[in-house]
């Protein structure tokens, strides 16, 4: 079945096909012979891995490796094409196209998306009336014509629409991983403007006159969450010659002192480093002065490209990367 898209992308869900087992267990052999000793483990994930389910005919399939980067390209030797981390820090994606699509997503080992996809497809795989219930709310999905429509993170409204039940068989599961993520679903932006406003602009007090970043190409805006729950949000400006400003960053007054501020701001830097920002700048209060400089940050003069004044008591700081 096809339903066409208000994109004019078309989403085709399928009745489940048993051969799908038989592809992955194929295209497994030709990754692990390409990969050689960066190969650590192969997994089928997603719909077309759970017996009977209906799905998008294409296999999903996690690549667990020692170093992401050197897989490229010995997977583009056997037709794949990269296509970056598409949405999910630290993820390389790829896709290949013919009489079969299969959809990689390589990980390093340790990331916690692998254990994340692991806990949603075997729980489905193990409880058939959580998987039925999953079969009909694509099904219901797939009649709603706004399920077509793209918001600005480039997400269908199919794939929108299924986010608060994965997040709930998450949760039933007991995933409980530490996350960095993009804000991308309704759940992780509406949290996202709640922490702006209530640790930031509700302080001055103003009404968030930076929502216009909320689409910009060069602001990003992360989430952090523990399990299925956000704990954090950070707010990072990417400007010219390899420089980034952290224009904020914050952990939830009831998830404080359990340090994750620090594991929150080393994955920022870590993805920064791979987008190949060399320096980031802080413009600190007094308070954050002493985790800053505990996490190897030092004066350093700001010089906003922009020209804009942060608050006088701020002191800025930088860290090379």
């Amino acid at each position: 079945m096809v339903y066409p898209s208000s994109q004019t992308k078309q989403i085709e869900v399928v009745s489940y096909n048993s051969v799908w087992p038989e592809m992955f267990e194929e295209e497994e052999t030709y990754i692990r012979q390409v990969l050689g000793d960066n190969d650590i483990d192969v997994h089928h994930i997603g719909s077309t891995s759970v017996p009977g389910l209906a799905a998008k005919p294409i296999i999903d399939i996690i690549v667990v490796v020692k170093d992401p980067k050197d897989s490229i390209t010995a997977l583009e030797s056997i037709g794949y094409t990269y296509k970056g981390e598409q949405h999910i820090p630290f993820r390389f994606y790829f896709n290949k196209t013919g009489a079969v699509k299969f959809h990689l997503h390589v990980y390093e080992d340790g990331n916690p998306e692998i254990e994340l996809n692991l806990t949603f497809t075997n729980h489905l795989r193990n409880n058939p009336d959580v998987c039925a219930e999953y079969a009909a709310l694509k099904a219901l999905l797939l009649t709603k014509k706004e399920s077509f429509q793209k918001d600005p993170s480039r997400f269908s409204g199919y794939t929108l629409g299924k986010n608060d039940f994965i997040r709930g068989v998450l949760q039933k599961a007991g995933f409980s991983r530490t996350r960095l993520m993009h804000c991308l679903h309704d759940y992780e932006w509406e949290t996202a403007k709640a922490f702006r406003q209530r640790y930031f602009f509700d302080k001055i007090p103003v009404a968030d006159p930076y929502t216009w970043t909320f689409n910009h190409p060069d602001h990003v805006h992360f989430v952090f969450s523990r399990g299925v729950d956000i704990v954090g949000y950070a707010h990072i400006q990417k400007w010219p010659n390899a420089r980034a400003a952290l224009r904020i960053i914050v952990i939830d007054e009831a998830a404080r002192g359990l340090e994750f501020g620090e594991e929150f701001l080393g994955l920022c830097e870590k993805w920064l480093v791979m987008q190949g920002i060399k320096t980031l700048h802080i413009e600190s209060s007094p308070e954050a002065h002493d985790f800053y400089a505990k996490h190897g940050y030092t004066d350093m003069p700001f010089n906003d490209p922009d020209g804009h004044e942060g608050f006088p008591q701020d002191i800025p700081l930088g860290k090379a990367l």
